[in-house]
Parts: structure tokens; sequence; C-alpha cells
């Protein structure tokens, strides 16, 4: 990694006075910091803890404008590099954290031979000559994977700062970029970059007992408060490209059945082909009727597909789907459920538009009784809700064919234990999973079938109790952090 100290070499003679006077800005504040605290750490403690959630230990993280290196530190990356122009922030931030990199060097001209699973711009954005400039600079440091995380003041806020600067309540600022998101949006845009979500955060920045984390873990999240916090988050990643993974990734299709045997045999027949070779997955659940004999024989009539039977342990249908995730070879996992209700010949189209995706069924119309009305409503509340929670739009959360890289799904297994073992249903996990490590989630439109075979195993009022439980679960670890 290339830790040499850089400097900007910029012709425009304003972007080296804007430099230098924010050099001396910073290096002032630093050494101010050294006999004042000011009154400004509720607002960087709950930053610190949204990052937190954002930021899985031991990855790989980047911050432009790290300031003395707190945030770097509290993310616990296995490399981690702070980036900063201010010669006295550093000095500091090198002596409280002797195990992170620190480079002094201006985001404008950056040079550095790594790349980074997140790259970090907090309150930044607002102090830049070049907002775009930055951003197409920093792709260079960028994976397909890799998260663009910024934080930056709201424009709601410019009054009443400039009032608390005056009063000696905030830390003093040079003049700044007040940009909406919209504004950021585009300029990511611009940049190679596309926004995922977006949302707000701190109502109130003092430290003050009981009603700071009120204000700020609670209240900032309804409605009509949410759209007066302080700072505005973003999530970004960089422009999908086709084919990004390399190569023709091979597809596990995962089947849990549970008195399915009329579906079996359709099933095998009609799963496409996909990529570099398709296997399918049965996981048979203690079936009442002949499911299990049904897919043995339906597996010897077709030598040709590549076919494996697995029989359940534990119990219902999220146990089933973990375990044909575990036992697939394949570098993308579906879940296909066993009563056709979704058509096999739809899965490509969920393999083409993958990067962690959710298939909804309510675009198109309906077959007549493919959905009891009361099931209707019911998947609206949830499509609704579940939007307000993982701050991805989501139309049809009961969608049972979900698509994701395994190694996504690796990833999101290896941090199941914030969530815990909560899902008997294997979809939310992987919603939640997906949204927590900020993986974009796509709603695929495709027809919702009548079941032909059988009956449904869905228990409406029970089951919706149960979804209820998980919205409030849902909430607690995921908005109310």
């Amino acid at each position: 990694m290339k830790m040499d100290d850089a400097t900007i070499a910029v012709a425009d003679p304003a972007a080296q006075i804007h430099r230098q006077n924010r050099v001396a800005h910073w290096d002032a504040l630093a050494q101010a910091r050294d006999t004042r605290k000011g009154l400004g750490g509720g607002y960087r403690r709950r930053l610190i803890e949204v990052y937190q959630y954002l930021v899985t230990p031991g990855l790989r993280v980047l911050e432009l404008g790290c300031s003395q290196g707190d945030l770097l530190a509290a993310l616990k990356p296995s490399i981690g590099v702070g980036v900063d122009f201010s010669g006295e922030m550093l000095a500091r931030a090198r002596e409280r954290y002797p195990d992170l990199y620190f480079v002094q060097a201006d985001a404008h001209e950056l040079v550095l031979d790594q790349v980074f699973d997140v790259i970090i711009l907090s309150d930044l954005i607002n102090d830049l000559w070049n907002v775009q400039t930055v951003f197409e600079h920093f792709r260079l440091q960028c994976h397909p994977r890799t998260r663009i995380l910024l934080n930056f003041y709201s424009r709601l806020w410019e009054i009443p700062l400039r009032v608390a600067e005056r009063l000696g309540l905030a830390k003093p600022t040079l003049q700044q970029n007040w940009l909406d998101v919209n504004d950021v949006a585009n300029l990511l845009y611009l940049s190679g970059f596309e926004m995922m979500r977006h949302w707000n955060e701190v109502l109130w920045p003092g430290e003050t007992p009981l009603v700071g984390p009120a204000l700020n873990r609670f209240l900032v999240k309804l409605f009509p408060f949410r759209s007066l916090g302080l700072t505005n988050f973003v999530v970004a990643r960089p422009m999908p490209v086709r084919d990004a993974d390399g190569g023709s990734p091979r597809i596990s299709v995962i089947v849990p059945a549970r008195n399915e045997a009329g579906n079996i045999e359709q099933l095998i027949r009609r799963v496409p082909e996909m990529g570099g070779g398709t296997e399918i997955i049965f996981v048979e659940g203690h079936s009442t009727d002949d499911t299990y004999e049904a897919i043995q024989q339906a597996i010897s009539r077709h030598p040709e597909r590549s076919c494996r039977l697995l029989k359940q342990l534990g119990n219902g249908k999220g146990d089933a789907v973990r375990c044909g995730f575990a036992a697939a070879t394949g570098d993308i996992l579906t879940i296909l459920d066993a009563d056709l209700t979704v058509a096999p010949e739809d899965l490509p189209v969920f393999f083409e538009v993958l990067r962690s995706g959710n298939g909804v069924r309510l675009i198109y119309p309906r077959e007549n009784n493919a959905m009891r009305m009361a099931n209707l409503i019911g998947n609206k509340f949830f499509g609704f809700a579940f939007s307000w929670m993982l701050g991805q739009r989501i139309k049809d959360t009961l969608c049972g064919t979900k698509t994701i890289w395994k190694k996504d799904y690796e990833l999101l297994a290896a941090n199941r234990a914030y969530f815990g073992d909560f899902d008997p249903f294997g979809d939310f996990d992987l919603l939640f999973g997906a949204a927590k490590l900020s993986l974009k989630i796509l709603d695929v439109p495709i027809r919702y079938r009548q079941r032909v075979y059988g009956t449904t195993n869905i228990q409406r009022w029970r089951h919706g109790l149960l979804l209820l439980r998980m919205v409030a679960f849902a909430a607690r670890r995921m908005k109310f952090i």
C-alpha cells in the first residue's frame, strides 16, 4: 500500500487558497480540542453508533477526512486507512491509534494502491472544493462490492448551526457546500456510483441523558420528525457492471418440499439450465405424503439433471433453506418454492438482474384464486412495513423466490448472530441480513400462479402474528439502533 504523504497540485489559485485556509483551520481546531471538548459529544457518539451498525468488524475501511481517527478505530477494521490534510489532526490520530494507517493527503489527489470494502466520508463533502473530483478519484479504490458511506449536514440546519457557532455551542466552520440528497445522488451518478438508500439522523446533537437518546434513536425515525435530522446519511455502491464477478457462474436452486409429491416431476423438467450449470437441491421436510419417494424417483428418471436430495433434520422452511444453502456448490443461490406458484421458467430473470435480489409477484395480474384477499392485504401491509425498516423499497416480502450470490450469503451467515435464529421462513433472514450489509435488494416482476397440487403450508393468522412479531423485532435491531 502506498502510504507516502501526498500534496495537491491544483492550477486554480482559488483552489489552493481554499486548501490552505482549511489546513490552517483544522490544525487550529486540533490544538483547541486538546483543552476544549465542546458540546458536540452526543452528535459524534451517535455517528459512531450508526457507522458501527453499517460496518461489520474486520473489513478493509478507508476514511477520507478522518480527523483524529476516532470513528475509524471504532469500526475495528482489518485494515484501516485514514486520510486527512491536517498534520495536527493526524499527529493525534497516530498517537491514539498506532495500529491504523494515517496518510496526510488531499482527497482530491489521493493515490493508494489498495482497494477497500468500505469508504467513509463523514462530515466531509460540506467542506470540499470539488465533490465530484473526490468521488471520481476514490473510484480507483473500489471493487464491485465496495460500499460508500457518507453523512453530511442537512440544509435545514444551515441557520441553526450558524447561530450555534456564534454562541460558541458548535465548532467553527468555514464556508460550506450546502448540498441536499438529490445533489449528492447526482454527483455520485456522474462519478460512476449508484445511491442505494438515504435517511436522516440526529435531532439533538448535545449530550443530554435520556432526552438525547430518545430523540436520536426513536423520534427522528418517525414522521414528521424524520425529515428534520441534522445529518443526511447515504449508502452508495459502484455502478453495477455486467459480469463483474467474471466467468459464467453456476446456479444452485434450493427447493424446500413438504407434501408436494405431485409437483416434483414438473419441477425437474421445468427448471431451466442457467449460467455455467444448474444444480437442483431438494430438501424434504417431514412430509405426510410420499414426497421423499417422489423426489427419488424423479431424480432417477432424469440423470441428465444435476439433482440432490436432502432429508431435513430440523423443522420449518427456514431450516430447510439454510440446510440447502449449506450443501450448495453454485456461485448463485436461489430459493424456489415447490408449490410452483412462481414458475421455474422465471428463474433466468432473477439470474440476469442479480446483485442480491428479491422477486416480486404483484406487478402482473394474478391468476384466479392464486392469493386470497386477506393474504393480499397482508402482503401489501408487510411490504410497506419492511420497506420502511430496510430503507429499500420491497413490494412483496412474502415471495418465496429469492436469489443471492453465495459469497454474499456466506458473509450474511457469518454475521447472523446480530439477529439470531429468528426466522422460521428463511426469507426474512435474507432480507434483514442483506439490508444490514448494505446489499442492493431488487424487485423482479413475475406472475403469481395458482397452486395445482396440494394445499398451502401457510397458516394465515398464526403466521401473520408471527410476522408482526418479526416486524417489531426488526425495528429494534435495524431502525431504532
